[in-house]
């Protein structure tokens, strides 16, 4: 019995993974407060969970893909179309209103993000993240706000 739990455990390789999904997780995490703050409908817990999901798909593949780039490339593509999938979701229509398109363009962004720390690329996901979250902060000051209210997207 000790020799099959040995055999199976060896196979585990939890701290690269654990680090990995952890950072994706914290690279969110700007983003989650920021959306959390304006009280939209994704928040702090959303963000985070979308990063990590996305860079666990990632990992998960791995064992599956064997470093072939056409079928890595497939796996991002599915991240890709589901991401726009859950943004969708996040888009009303009311009226002559629509509300939000940031929420799902973040959400979206976020994908990448916990993406890009699946594939080891950590300089593009600290990148995504910061211009982001810097997205969310700095242009809500600038956006237009002498649209008639009806037509103003909300978010």
């Amino acid at each position: 019995m000790q020799d099959q739990l040995y055999s199976l455990l060896q196979g585990f390789d939890l701290i690269p993974h654990f680090l990995a999904l952890m950072t994706a997780y914290i690279l969110a995490l700007p983003v989650g407060w920021d959306r959390e703050k304006s009280e939209r409908s994704a928040g702090l817990r959303t963000f985070p969970l979308v990063a990590m999901a996305a860079c666990g798909f990632v990992q998960a593949a791995e064992t599956v893909i064997g470093g072939n780039a056409e079928a890595t490339a497939r796996v991002v593509e599915g991240l890709i179309t589901g991401m726009g999938f859950v943004g969708g979701g996040a888009i009303l229509v009311v009226k002559n209103s629509v509300r939000g398109t940031a929420t799902a363009a973040s959400l979206w962004a976020t994908g990448a993000v916990g993406t890009a720390v699946g594939l080891g690329a950590y300089d593009i996901a600290l990148v995504l993240s910061a211009a982001t979250f810097l997205t969310l902060r700095i242009m809500t000051s600038l956006k237009s706000s002498d649209r008639p209210e009806d037509t103003i997207d909300k978010d």
